[in-house]
């Protein structure tokens, strides 16, 4: 085989109470990704989408992760990528993610499943080092691991799978932007130790919700003391849309990555569809354009065609 299409999925992370350390996948939206081995030794980079992201492998995620795994390989031969991305950039949902990680994983099916997902994450990283100045696998990990993941360390990389019951999730992502950066700037430095101590026992309770099946703790465990108080001024009607979906049937959520996108975790999918009029009633009347998507959480993340 010297061709393969991916569909890299969507993903998100934080996960309310798991900021940094929690993600899980979506089934859509998601990134198109071709990949090809070519005889020379380099990266050659199409982009088939409106984004105009750079072409240049040096200044692309999905090159500098492919290059990473053409360092680890030795390669003497280089690989072209086609790639149309259904994930608009700054969206929250993982677009980065879903670039780096549809073409490392096209990649390694072409190498024979050289890699384990472990090792794919770990090149992922490194495009998403680019795109935001620090490793983090909250979103790529889901993106190749699918479902909820939890990341316990980065360094040296631990990513642990998570058992969970049937969920969908609804996202609203206003067609504004908030830079990754900015949104890091704004938390806080210091948090008080029984701010911390909420935090952990609601991320523990989280963890042991999804294991057990158990909705009501489920939604009990959906509160963030730390993040969401200082990011949520960045997000148009924020609490507006929080409030309406909750009384549309949601478990609760908040927001997806540093934002702008937020996601309402449901039972069913009857209730996810509630949840989705709601959030487009409320932002009907704030004059600010936005998409709505409904999703089952992906068990399985990358999908090979």
């Amino acid at each position: 085989m010297d061709e393969i299409c991916v569909l890299a999925p969507a993903t998100v992370s934080n996960v309310v109470c798991g900021f940094d350390c929690l993600g899980f996948a979506l089934n859509e939206p998601f990134d198109e990704v071709h990949v090809r081995k070519i005889p020379e030794r380099e990266i050659r980079i199409v982009n088939r989408d409106e984004f105009e992201l750079p072409s240049d492998p040096t200044k692309n995620v999905a090159g500098v992760a492919l290059q990473a795994m053409l360092d680890a390989v030795g390669a003497d031969f280089g690989f072209g990528i086609e790639m149309t991305k259904y994930i608009k950039p700054g969206s929250g949902i993982g677009s980065s993610a879903a670039s780096s990680c549809g073409a490392v994983a096209a990649a390694n099916r072409l190498l024979e499943d050289r890699f384990s997902k472990h090792e794919l994450v770990e090149f992922a990283m490194e495009g998403e080092k680019l795109a935001s100045g620090a490793k983090h696998a909250d979103n790529v990990a889901p993106c190749i691991f699918g479902g909820f993941v939890l990341i316990r360390s980065v360094d040296p990389l631990d990513v642990v799978p998570l058992g969970f019951p049937p969920l969908f999730v609804t996202i609203i992502h206003p067609q504004i932007q908030i830079k990754t950066a900015d949104a890091r700037a704004i938390l806080p430095k210091d948090v008080a130790l029984s701010t911390a101590v909420q935090q952990w026992s609601n991320l523990g309770a989280f963890v042991a919700a999804l294991a057990q099946g158990d909705h009501e703790l489920l939604a009990r465990s959906m509160e963030d003391f730390i993040v969401e108080p200082a990011r949520k001024s960045l997000i148009p009607e924020f609490e507006a849309v929080k409030a309406a979906s909750i009384k549309a049937g949601a478990l609760g959520g908040g927001i997806s990555g540093s934002g702008p996108s937020m996601f309402m975790l449901s039972k069913n999918e009857k209730a996810a569809k509630n949840v989705e009029t709601s959030m487009q009633q409320v932002y009907s009347q704030t004059g600010v354009e936005f998409k709505t998507y409904i999703s089952q959480v992906n068990p399985a993340g990358i999908v090979f065609l």
